[in-house]
């Protein structure tokens, strides 16, 4: 292949990154002032709640307690050649509240959300109900994008806590198993070292979590084009790209808490 007709492809790819990541840029943009411009349909946003939140909440505690086990038998594990297994709880609930809980609870919502965001829209879409809404005077961007935006950013932080809560549960489970500890020391010693430092922070950056969440689904099931095949590739890559930018933006907004709520040392 003709050292030219790479460089022509390379560039062609770099060149279609950057405008998608500019339209998405521009997307969110939009969607953040449209949240703050009544009227507000919170009829609609309570329906996304809904089916954003409440319905996830089977697949989040069951993962959580899942998770809380596997933490709890992988912790003692490694504790227990120190002699230290009364860290054990302490240390699942660092872990599970400070990353895992809230990491875990926005990939597990954009496998199941975000697909549904990006196939839903998109589906309306290439059905041309999208034109028909906006053809009725109705502002689908507001009705369609916004609610879903403001509903996932709500659900998130309520998830991260019933994962979190259901985390430590089941490393309860865990310990009483194998050890027999009882529960009134086992979560004695889990939130010895658990401060609101650990715990809002942590928390609250799924707010962050849920926006991309909903801003991607949407974006891409807004822009889906041929017909039912491009509404799979919508939810397909809604899935993908939300947990790239999930895992991503984890990472800036561990180092911006990190900034403002140090460490403490000794």
């Amino acid at each position: 292949m003709p050292a030219a007709l790479i460089v022509d492809r390379v560039g062609d790819v770099v060149l279609g990154f950057f405008a998608t990541a500019g339209a998405l840029a521009v997307f969110a943009g939009r969607a953040v002032v449209e949240a703050f411009r009544p009227p507000y349909d919170f009829a609609e946003i309570l329906r996304h709640l809904y089916q954003f939140g409440l319905r996830s909440m089977p697949l989040i505690v069951t993962a959580g307690f899942a998770i809380g086990v596997v933490l709890s038998m992988h912790t003692r594990a490694s504790l227990e050649r120190f002699g230290a297994e009364a860290m054990i709880p302490a240390g699942l609930a660092i872990a599970l509240i400070r990353e895992t809980g809230p990491l875990t609870a926005g990939l597990l919502v954009a496998g199941r959300v975000g697909a549904g965001i990006g196939a839903e829209i998109g589906a309306m879409r290439v059905t041309e109900q999208i034109d028909a809404l906006e053809a009725s005077a109705v502002d689908a961007f507001k009705y369609l994008v916004v609610t879903r935006v403001v509903a996932c950013m709500v659900a998130m932080p309520v998830l991260t806590t019933m994962m979190n809560f259901s985390g430590v549960i089941g490393g309860y489970v865990s310990e009483a198993a194998l050890s027999g500890m009882p529960w009134q020391l086992y979560f004695e010693r889990s939130f010895m070292f658990i401060g609101f430092a650990d715990l809002i922070p942590a928390t609250l950056k799924t707010i962050v979590f849920g926006f991309l969440i909903a801003i991607v689904g949407s974006y891409l099931g807004f822009t889906t084009g041929g017909g039912t095949e491009g509404v799979g590739n919508a939810s397909t890559r809604s899935v993908v790209l939300a947990s790239i930018l999930l895992i991503l933006s984890n990472v800036l907004l561990v180092r911006l808490i990190f900034f403002f709520y140090p460490p403490a040392h000794g």
